[in-house]
C-alpha cells in the first residue's frame, strides 16, 4: 500500500470572499488594498497590490468576481521554533511551521491561495518553478505586487509544469540575516501530473534542507561571506526529529529540496543508493544511480531508493562537519530496534564528492541550432574589507544591468560564463531550460530552472521563449542576489 508522508497540507476552510481576477489569473483582495491605503504613505500606496496591478503596462483590466473558494491559506508570522531540545530560534515562517505546509495541486487545474502577512514589513511569495504570469510569479523586480504589512491578498494561477517545486519569500535581505531566505519562509509545492501519478513506489518522503543562525565571516581576501551555526532536515536537527520508518523491500520516493539561502549540500544515505528520476521537477533522460546527490540552493531532486539494507541509518550531509551541525535524519527499518534512541544510526561514508549533470542526460547528445545566442558573464568587484562583494552580469549590477531581450518562440542559447572564484546556482523565473553543454562537454535531456555554474567554468543552456512577460534571472545565493546578481529579461 502506498504511503505518503510530508507536512500537514494546511488547507484553509472554504470561505466566501471577494477577489479581483483578470486575464492573468491573478487575484488581490479589496481588503488588502484598503488596509494598505490606511497603513501606508503615498509612496507605499503606489506599490500596493491593487494600484500596482492596475498601473502595470500591458496588464489587462481587472474584473470583480464573487463567491470564490480558497484552496489553501498561508499566514506569514514570527514564530519560535525548536530545532532541537537545546536550540530554539525566532524566525518568520508560514502557518507556524517549518517547512511551511505541503501544497499539493494538480497540473492545469486552477488553484486559489490566500496569503496573510502578519509581519511589520511587506512581503512577497514566489512560486518557484511555475510557468505562470508575471502578476502572480512573486517577484517585485518583474512587476509582481508586494503584500503590505498587516494585509492579505488572494492569488490564483494554473499550476504548470508537474513535479517537485516550492514556494518561498522573494524579499531582499541585504545585510539583515533575519530576512529573505535566511529565515523560515519556504515550503514545498508539489504539482501532480494532470494524467495522474502511476505511483511505482511504496512510500513518498519529502526532504527539505535548510541552514540556520547565519553569521558573517571574513573570506581569504577580507570580503564577507555567510556561514551558519547549524542545519536541519524538515525543520529538525539530526536526532531530534521523528525517524523515517521503512520496511525491507520497499521502494521509497524521496522528494528533496535544498532551501538554503546560500549553501550547496551533498546528500548521502548510508548503505543505500539513489536512482535519480527528475531534477527541478522535470524527468531526466537517464535515470542514473549514484551514491551522493549535490543540490545547490533551490535545486530539487526526485530519487528512488530501494530499501535493501536493514538497520538504522542516517540520510544526511555527506560532509561530517555539516552532518554534525544537524543536517540529517534517521531512517529506521521496522523491527530493527524497539527504541531508535538506543540504536546508533550509521553515518554515510563517502570517499569522493562527485556530481556531473551529464550522467542524467541523453546517451547521445542532441545537436540543437540556436536562433539567438546570449552571453552572460559573471564577475565580482571587491568592495573592501568587511564588505560584501558586488556582483555583475556582463559588467553591470542590478538595477543597472542591461536589458536581455527574448523573442517568442525562438531557441535562445544562454551562455553562463562564470569568471569568478565562487560557484553560482543561477535561476530563471517562469521558464526552464535544457542543458546543452557543461564545462565544454555537450549534453542534452536535462531540463532545469536552477543550474550550478562552477567557478571558472561555462554552462550553456537552451531556453525556448514561450511565456511572454518580464522574466527575472538571478543567482539563487541570497547574498549574491542582494549585491546585484540579477537581470530582467524582456520579450520583444
Amino acid at each position: 500500500m502506498e504511503e505518503r508522508r510530508g507536512f500537514e497540507a494546511g488547507r484553509s476552510g472554504l470561505r466566501r470572499r471577494r477577489i479581483v481576477e483578470g486575464d492573468l489569473r491573478a487575484a488581490v483582495s479589496r481588503r488588502a488594498f484598503l488596509r494598505g491605503a490606511q497603513l501606508a504613505t503615498g509612496a507605499l500606496m503606489a506599490r500596493s497590490a491593487f494600484t500596482w496591478a492596475q498601473a502595470m503596462p500591458g496588464v489587462p483590466s481587472l474584473a470583480v468576481t464573487h463567491g470564490a473558494k480558497t484552496d489553501y491559506k498561508l499566514e506569514i508570522a514570527e514564530i519560535e521554533w525548536e530545532l532541537s531540545t537545546r536550540k530554539k530560534i525566532r524566525t518568520a515562517a508560514y502557518n507556524g511551521q517549518i517547512p511551511g505546509p505541503l501544497l499539493r495541486v494538480t497540473e492545469d487545474k486552477p488553484v486559489i491561495i490566500e496569503i496573510v502577512n502578519k509581519l511589520d514589513r511587506e512581503e512577497i511569495v514566489h512560486w518557484h518553478g511555475q510557468w505562470i504570469p508575471v502578476l502572480v510569479d512573486g517577484s517585485m523586480e518583474e512587476g509582481s505586487p508586494p503584500l503590505p504589512a498587516g494585509s492579505d491578498y488572494v492569488v490564483q494561477f494554473t499550476p504548470k509544469p508537474a513535479g517537485l517545486h516550492w514556494y518561498h519569500t522573494h524579499a531582499m535581505a541585504h545585510r539583515d540575516l533575519k530576512r529573505g531566505l535566511y529565515n523560515g519562509q519556504f515550503g514545498v509545492l508539489y504539482v501532480e501530473p494532470a494524467g495522474g501519478d502511476a505511483g511505482r513506489y511504496d512510500q513518498e518522503q519529502f526532504i527539505v534542507l535548510h541552514d540556520w543562525e547565519p553569521y558573517y565571516a571574513a573570506s581569504d581576501d577580507g570580503s564577507m561571506m555567510v556561514n551558519y551555526a547549524c542545519g536541519s532536515v524538515n525543520g529538525k536537527m539530526l536526532g531530534h526529529g521523528e525517524p523515517i520508518t521503512v520496511r525491507e523491500g520497499q521502494r521509497v520516493l524521496f522528494q528533496i529540496l535544498n532551501a538554503s539561502a546560500t549553501d550547496a549540500h551533498w546528500l548521502a544515505f548510508a548503505g543505500h543508493k539513489f536512482q535519480v528520476l527528475a531534477m527541478d521537477g522535470a524527468p531526466v533522460a537517464t535515470q542514473a544511480t549514484v551514491e551522493t546527490l549535490r543540490l545547490g540552493p533551490a535545486e530539487r531532486v526526485t530519487a528512488l531508493v530501494t530499501m535493501n539494507a536493514p538497520g538504522v541509518w542516517v540520510l544526511g550531509e555527506a560532509r561530517k562537519d555539516a552532518r554534525d551541525a544537524g543536517m540529517g535524519v534517521v531512517v529506521e527499518y521496522a523491527g530493527q530496534s524497539e527504541n531508535v534512541q538506543a540504536a546508533k544510526p550509521e553515518d554515510p561514508r563517502v570517499s569522493k564528492l562527485d556530481w556531473d549533470y551529464s550522467n542524467f542526460g541523453d546517451s547521445t547528445p542532441a545537436a540543437y541550432k540556436p536562433d539567438v545566442t546570449i552571453p552572460l558573464v559573471f564577475t565580482s568587484k571587491f568592495k573592501g574589507h568587511g564588505a560584501l562583494d558586488e556582483w555583475m552580469i556582463n559588467g553591470k549590477s542590478y538595477p543597472n544591468t542591461n536589458a536581455i531581450v527574448l523573442r517568442a518562440g525562438l531557441r535562445h542559447r544562454l551562455v553562463f560564463d562564470n569568471r569568478s572564484v565562487d560557484d553560482h546556482p543561477v535561476h530563471l523565473h517562469r521558464h526552464n531550460f535544457e542543458l546543452v553543454s557543461v564545462k565544454g562537454a555537450a549534453m542534452s535531456g536535462v531540463h532545469k530552472d536552477v543550474v550550478v555554474v562552477e567557478a571558472g567554468t561555462k554552462v550553456e543552456a537552451d531556453l525556448i521563449a514561450t511565456n511572454p512577460g518580464n522574466t527575472l534571472f538571478h543567482c539563487h545565493q541570497q547574498d549574491h542576489m542582494d549585491m546585484g546578481f540579477m537581470a530582467v529579461m524582456h520579450y520583444a
